[in-house]
């Protein structure tokens, strides 16, 4: 799981951010163009005073006062549909050419705003949706929630941790061979299950390496009769990977086994893989934004690691 750069997100202060990015969009238009056409009101103030009531009653010790925060939301939805209104007029007049500059750079500059208008008000209103959902509706799995307007692409990722039960970015697998080199990573644009990456792992190996790996090791969220009939006739002649909920007494003998118990050992050890390329590599948080850049961040994440492991694969070999 690789966080994308970004604050925890409500439906208040996304709304928030939007109206933010707008209107400091609207003001550079302004600072261009002067006053023609629409005139630029600015809302920030009211917006976030908003932000302030709906956070001090989220805060307030007891039960929550369902109808103050839903008058408080409101008025922060009808506030941010006039800043969104008045944006679509910004935009408009530029392409009618009623906001325009004689500079060529300038106009230039002008469309360019104009583009981060046209692409910022959709999400901003995808928001508003999502929150009369949420708020007037009690519909928490709208579909097409978004998380934050600067990275639409993130996901919501839960993967049980008591400390941090809710993670946002994107799910990725590393897949590791020996001398802990990675020689495979996909960043996923949804969150797959683990049972469908068992075979196209297997097949990347085969594509990469030329032939099959002769241990396959994984852990119980991979597992499944159908992976691993296909993965022994691929010509893999381990396949370490348990079945938590088998009842059969031949099976579980042989998941006692060394050989199997030697493989999970092994699996065990590449869980060191995501610590270190975490905590070495940053790949705990991605920086870069849109979804070109985490893949970006993981890659060369991922080539930094295997520099170094391959430098130090290659000092181990002994001298002729």
């Amino acid at each position: 799981m690789v966080e994308s750069n970004i604050h925890y997100p409500t439906d208040s202060t996304l709304l928030g951010d939007g109206v933010r990015v707008l209107i400091r969009t609207m003001k550079k238009i302004t600072d261009i163009v002067g006053v023609v056409g629409t005139k630029l009101r600015d809302r920030s103030r009211s917006v976030k005073r908003r932000l302030f009531e709906i956070a001090r009653i989220a805060r307030a010790k007891g039960p929550l006062n369902q109808d103050r925060m839903q008058q408080r939301y409101r008025g922060l939805l009808d506030t941010t549909s006039r800043v969104v209104g008045q944006a679509k007029r910004f935009s408009k007049e530029i392409s009618e050419g009623v906001k325009r500059s004689v500079d060529v750079l300038q106009q230039i500059a002008l469309d360019g705003l104009r583009a981060e208008i046209d692409w910022m008000v959709p999400l901003v209103r995808r928001v508003m949706q999502q929150t009369r959902a949420r708020v007037f509706g009690g519909n928490t799995r709208f579909e097409g929630k978004i998380i934050s307007v600067f990275e639409p692409s993130a996901e919501v990722i839960r993967k049980g941790k008591a400390g941090k039960p809710n993670e946002f970015g994107k799910m990725v697998k590393l897949q590791e061979a020996e001398n802990q080199i990675i020689v495979d990573y996909e960043v996923y644009a949804r969150r797959p299950n683990d049972a469908e990456l068992l075979i196209p792992a297997l097949t990347t190996h085969q594509a990469k390496l030329g032939r099959v790996p002769r241990l396959v090791a994984a852990d119980a969220g991979f597992y499944s009769g159908k992976n691993e009939t296909a993965a022994k006739a691929m010509g893999v002649k381990r396949v370490c990977i348990p079945n938590r909920s088998t009842k059969s007494p031949e099976r579980k003998r042989e998941q006692k086994k060394r050989w199997f118990r030697n493989g999970q050992k092994w699996r065990t050890g590449c869980e060191g893989r995501i610590s270190v390329v975490k905590r070495r590599h940053g790949l705990n948080r991605c920086r870069y934004k849109t979804e070109v850049g985490m893949q970006r961040w993981v890659g060369l994440g991922v080539i930094a690691d295997n520099l170094i492991n391959i430098g130090r694969a290659i000092r181990r070999r002994p001298t002729p």
